[in-house]
């Protein structure tokens, strides 16, 4: 009787250990895997820096949009450190005047002239705005390896002056094809997302009058390590 009951117990620590190592702990291994195939660097993806690259859009049935650049910058924003000592114009903000023709369930979007490549694996993407102490919601819009449009919520707009508003990429599905999807692992090229454009859904409560917002300073945060260890003589696909 008290050797079976040794070999239960002996039993349950083990199965209590792995259990911890399954949920309540990163596999060491695993994680040094993952670490020495990341490369991870911030890299500048738009300063809103060219005049009409940005346009705006919106349901004339509830108002209309005016978009223009204006001089100024966020003083919070940093220089990118890869960029320290480089003569990059930086100082210009994207504008955006909505009218609005009546209250209700409206939305406006600015979108670039074409849709901006992320190279890499990214992982965030931020922007500076200026949102006027508003509810309304502020939506990044993407879209993945395949094409597929994506719309990721960033935040409310209820603050003062400039703030630096952040949204995660969700990783993609184990099976390559769910979710979003960054890179098919049958190629090693043409990997990552692009930026469609930025979505504004109004609060009907607020939708009054005119209102003003303002943008600068788009960057991403992505993954470089398979870009920096790409075979040099691999043939490129697409024709």
């Amino acid at each position: 009787m008290k050797r079976i009951f040794i070999i239960a117990l002996i039993f349950s620590v083990a199965g209590l250990a792995f259990a911890q190592n399954e949920i309540g702990q990163a596999d060491p291994h695993r994680l040094g895997v993952d670490t020495a195939q990341q490369f991870l660097q911030e890299v500048s993806v738009d300063r809103f820096e060219r005049e009409g690259f940005w346009r705006g859009h919106m349901s004339p049935d509830t108002g209309f949009i005016t978009t223009r650049l204006f001089m100024g910058r966020p003083l919070g924003a940093q220089t990118i450190p890869a960029e320290e000592g480089m003569d990059i114009p930086n100082d210009h903000v994207l504008g955006a005047r909505v009218d609005f023709l009546r209250r209700g369930h409206t939305s406006f979007t600015l979108l670039p002239a074409r849709p901006i490549p992320i190279e890499g694996i990214t992982k965030t993407v931020s922007v500076w705005v200026v949102g006027r102490n508003t509810s309304h919601e502020l939506y990044l819009m993407i879209e993945d390896f395949f094409g597929r449009p994506f719309e990721l919520h960033m935040g409310r707009l209820n603050f003062q002056g400039w703030r630096q508003m952040t949204v995660a990429i969700p990783p993609q599905a184990d099976d390559g094809f769910r979710g979003i999807v960054q890179r098919n692992f049958h190629y090693t090229h043409d990997m990552g997302i692009r930026i469609r454009g930025l979505r504004v859904v109004v609060n009907p409560w607020e939708a009054i009058g005119s209102y003003y917002i303002y943008f600068d300073d788009m960057r991403a945060v992505t993954d470089l390590f398979a870009e920096h260890h790409r075979d040099e003589d691999d043939m490129i696909d697409g024709w």
